[in-house]
């Protein structure tokens, strides 16, 4: 990137390109020569750690600054479930009947993307966890309705790669999970949650207790699939056990197509919905 600032020193991209060149001798080579902020194994370090927690969360955040970037529409949803025409490859029976809600998650994010596009591209853009399933179907979906749309990948001890329909310049990596979850949500103007694993889990209640807790504002929020949703989370349990709150239960709705996510969204009045309740249903 080009600094434009008008300043009298010296840039920093010029003496790191400089010290490329210095001569070949004992001191040149001694760790300590290196310039710090191009030295890897100095910022590795422990101590460094607030620094590069600082750094994951600036270099997303001033890309999608400079990309334009105003809203996010933030789809959450498992890599194991997949594209129906591979559901051959699903390991269960189960995810081989969740492989429908890959389609919706591409025709989600098709119908949102060019509603983004009409009103000029840079709010309600799809971000997704940048990986494959539904991930990859809610990038997949943008790239097909000719927009773009944000991926943010997490290093794992397996191999992930970010899925080919990521634009290029807004698929960000992540060292730190908490980071990356920032990222998700600091620009959401809606979360839609579709079925998933642990991962999955996490993000879903972390954005619910942010916005239970009032940390963040409300949005709309919309679950993929209630018989998937009720049968692995007790809801009314925890609202019975008084542990939350029966208006907690009108945080999120419940939605089932493509078409469906579309109308909450765009009949969503905020308090006092019903989970479950569809605009024209």
């Amino acid at each position: 990137m080009q600094d434009h600032r008008k300043h009298p020193f010296r840039d920093s991209s010029q003496d790191r390109e400089a010290a490329t060149h210095t001569p070949d001798t004992p001191q040149t080579r001694a760790p300590s020569y290196k310039l710090a902020f191009a030295d890897e194994d100095f910022m590795c370090r422990e101590d460094l750690r607030p620094v590069r927690l600082q750094l994951e969360l600036l270099k997303p955040d001033l890309l999608m600054n400079e990309a334009g970037i105003n809203s996010t529409i933030v789809l959450f949803g498992g890599a194991r479930i997949p594209d129906p025409v591979n559901k051959d490859k699903a390991r269960t029976q189960t995810l081989v009947e969740l492989t429908k809600y890959y389609d919706e998650a591409r025709k989600f994010a098709q119908i949102m993307t060019a509603k983004s596009l009409a009103k000029g591209g840079k709010d309600d853009v799809i971000v997704t966890g940048g990986g494959p399933g539904v991930m990859e179907a809610g990038n997949r979906g943008a790239f097909e309705a000719g927009g773009k749309s944000i991926g943010l990948n997490i290093v794992l001890p397996h191999e992930q790669a970010p899925n080919e329909y990521v634009t290029p310049e807004l698929c960000f990596n992540f060292h730190y999970f908490g980071i990356r979850k920032m990222h998700f949500l600091m620009r959401a103007s809606a979360i839609c949650v579709f079925p998933g694993g642990f991962g999955t889990l996490d993000e879903l209640f972390e954005a619910l207790t942010l916005i239970q807790t009032g940390r963040m504002a409300r949005v709309p929020f919309l679950l993929f699939g209630q018989a998937f949703w009720e049968k692995i989370i007790n809801w009314d349990a925890l609202a019975d056990a008084g542990t939350i709150s029966t208006d907690d239960l009108e945080l999120f709705r419940f939605v089932e197509t493509a078409d469906e996510a579309v109308a909450a969204l765009d009949g969503w009045e905020g308090k006092g919905e019903k989970r479950g309740v569809i605009p024209g249903r």
